[in-house]
């Protein structure tokens, strides 16, 4: 099991009209971004959004708070749901 540390795991998704790949999240960003939105205000959404598609998104590490301003909110929103429905965040239906 050991070998298996540190392995990424990821998938693509559409993401208007075109696919981006996403990580998988290990537990500790996930314990990251818990505790990010733990306290969250209006102000902090957008970044808490920022700091998901930075995390899970793979190139996302490279744009700016500005250029992810550029995309449509609705379109990060369903993103980064995706991002935390495949890392295990959400709560799954019925359960």
């Amino acid at each position: 099991m050991k070998h298996l540390v540190g392995k990424k795991i990821s998938k693509k998704v559409d993401f208007m009209g075109d696919k981006v790949e996403i990580k998988k999240l290990n537990v500790k960003e996930v314990l990251e971004i818990q505790e990010s939105i733990k306290n969250i205000d209006e102000d902090n959404q957008v970044k808490t959004l920022n700091s998901i598609i930075r995390i899970a998104v793979v190139g996302a590490d490279q744009l700016s708070d500005d250029e992810i301003a550029e995309f449509p909110l609705e379109e990060l929103t369903t993103l980064s749901a995706e991002i935390v429905k495949y890392s295990g965040m959400a709560q799954q239906e019925g359960n």
